[in-house]
């Protein structure tokens, strides 16, 4: 019986529009890590890349901050959301020395993978038990 172990990464501030990033993460959500990061490494938007990084970066916590042997293979994304980050309102120059405002929307991607525990195979266990024995 293999046991379940979660992690999660969050990105924030990533100067895209929410409604663009969702689009990108939509194509990998519920997928296998290692089939995302290619999926997204050969997608032409700006947010991939941020998409990509949040990705790796949950994959190395679950690797390296949980105390079980996790198998590479088994990681897939779990949840992936993204959320409307800060805004800075901006102006830009108009005619007649108007300043018209507008904002610069950023975003935050929440990425929790799930990886299944490295079961040991009780036989080999067995074997190298009644070696030890003799």
């Amino acid at each position: 019986m293999s046991n379940t172990v979660f992690a999660h990464a969050i990105a924030k501030g990533i100067d895209s529009q929410p409604r663009k990033v969702s689009i990108v993460a939509s194509l990998v959500r519920d997928r296998y890590v290692a089939d995302a990061v290619v999926i997204l490494e050969n997608t032409p938007r700006r947010a991939a890349r941020a998409v990509r990084k949040a990705i790796e970066s949950a994959t190395a916590n679950l690797m390296n901050n949980s105390n079980v042997n996790i198998d590479p293979k088994t990681i897939r994304i779990a949840r992936i959301s993204v959320t409307a980050g800060t805004r800075m309102r901006r102006y830009v120059p108009a005619s007649r020395g108007r300043a018209l405002p507008f904002e610069k929307i950023s975003s935050n991607i929440f990425v929790e993978v799930a990886g299944e525990e490295k079961v040991k195979n009780a036989a080999a266990t067995k074997a190298t038990d009644k070696k030890e024995n003799k």
